[in-house]
């Protein structure tokens, strides 16, 4: 119910009585005022009752399927009728999805290595678990003429990459049969070999 409407009273009539009776008249005109809003409530399928409810998805037609949340069933009912319009359209698909609380997905048409009437709706492993029976309901009621459709699941990981600076110094010496190899350090020293050669290291 409705907040009570508020009853101010003169100042000479403030007694115990007369504040009673005060109450008495907010309770009373509280609830006249809930009775009048009644039938316009009726209206609004998030707020009417059920049987109301039943009443207008079937003039929307929606039905409820096994086990549908009676939230879920009141969104789709609020729904139908701007799902219809945008039903059949790449964009308005995606936003069935997003009114109806399952979120963005992807679609992807005329891949290469799938039949060209095949379109991919490629969802997360959290939303197909929870909305695979809602998800099957969208795809049959919105879902485009003569088009099959299939889910494919991405699951996201985390993934953290550094950066860091890092050189090389790469040197390549080739010895060949009868001959001394060169013998580098970094001493800068000289070396002989034994054909009395000077090497510089």
């Amino acid at each position: 119910m409705s907040e009570k409407p508020t009853i101010t009273l003169p100042t000479w009539m403030g007694g115990s009585q007369p504040a009673a009776i005060a109450a008495s008249c907010a309770e009373f005109w509280g609830r006249v005022r809930d009775w009048l809003y009644w039938p316009l409530n009726q209206m609004d399928p998030l707020t009417c009752t059920v049987s109301i409810l039943n009443l207008i998805a079937y003039q929307r037609d929606i039905d409820r399927f096994e086990g549908e949340p009676l939230a879920l069933y009141r969104l789709r009912v609020k729904w139908a009728f701007t799902n219809a319009q945008d039903s059949g359209s790449y964009e308005g698909f995606g936003r069935i999805f997003e009114r109806l609380g399952i979120g963005s997905i992807q679609q992807f048409e005329r891949q290469p290595g799938v039949d060209w009437d095949v379109i991919i709706i490629r969802v997360s492993d959290g939303q197909l678990a929870a909305n695979s029976t809602l998800m099957n309901e969208i795809v049959r009621k919105y879902g485009r003429t003569c088009r099959r459709y299939r889910f494919d699941v991405l699951n996201v990981a985390a993934v953290q990459v550094g950066a860091s600076w890092f050189d090389n110094d790469h040197r390549l010496y080739v010895g060949e049969i009868g001959q001394d190899a060169p013998i580098l350090t970094e001493l800068g020293q000289y070396l002989m070999t034994e054909d009395g050669k000077i090497l510089t290291v």
